[in-house]
């Protein structure tokens, strides 16, 4: 029987978090790797589906969807699970923490991921320097918020931000794999820390980890990926 969605994705990167959401829903999926070695992100095909060039992109019976947030947002929608409902009195207070990871935390990192593709390329570690004490505070920000335990952000519940988040902070501990990461200790976030232990219990992050060769720990005390197919970041 077909399914009705495709996460086009490559190991280790934003299309763990959709996988992540899809397994937690219980939904049918397939899987259609875009193989980085081979810059296929930049393939006349991939790019019909996306323009920008980016990973992931989710394929619907309403189209194609690019954007780790809007594809995440669209889900809770469609499928009612790990987000407040629309009529929901917490809807507005999660949304606005969704689009903080999205637009403000995910944003940084990429700074510090790809530090080359926004300045010269001798001034990388300057502006890598200079975008990690903005990730140190959001990071605290997001741990207040874990500590004051709103439904859908904290240890035991998961929801499609728990998993962003959970992602974002294993790539803040793998990556970039040649630069100082000393500045990332997940103890300064213990209400972080608690959330990623649960996770790493769940089934779905089970199937992850088998899927994309992520190690037993891949939220707490990750490794990099070790997939059977593609390639990681």
């Amino acid at each position: 029987m077909l399914t009705p969605y495709r996460l086009h994705y490559a190991p280790d990167n934003a299309s763990l978090v959709i996988r992540l959401a899809l397994d937690e829903m219980g939904v049918a999926y397939e899987t259609v790797l875009v193989d980085r070695r081979q810059n296929e992100q930049d393939s006349d095909a991939y790019r019909s589906l996306n323009p920008n060039g980016l990973i992931p992109v989710l394929e619907t019976p309403q189209g194609p969807i690019f954007e780790t947030a809007a594809i995440l947002l669209w889900l809770t929608e469609r499928h009612g699970q790990l987000a407040p409902a629309a009529d929901d009195p917490e809807r507005a207070g999660f949304l606005k923490w969704l689009f903080f990871a999205s637009n403000t935390l995910h944003a940084d990192l990429r700074i510090l991921f790809y530090a080359e593709k926004y300045i010269d390329a001798f001034q990388a570690d300057t502006l890598r320097a200079g975008i990690r004490p903005r990730l140190q505070q959001h990071l605290r920000l997001l741990d207040a918020l874990a500590q004051r335990g709103p439904e859908w952000f904290r240890a035991g519940v998961p929801s499609v931000l728990t998993y962003y988040v959970a992602c974002m902070m294993r790539w803040m501990a793998l990556y970039p794999v040649s630069a100082d990461r000393s500045w990332y200790q997940q103890a300064d976030t213990p209400h972080l820390l608690k959330m990623l232990l649960h996770l790493e219990t769940r089934p779905a992050t089970r199937s992850a980890i088998a899927a994309e060769g992520l190690g037993v720990t891949p939220f707490t005390s990750p490794t990099y990926a070790n997939p059977p197919e593609g390639s990681a970041i």
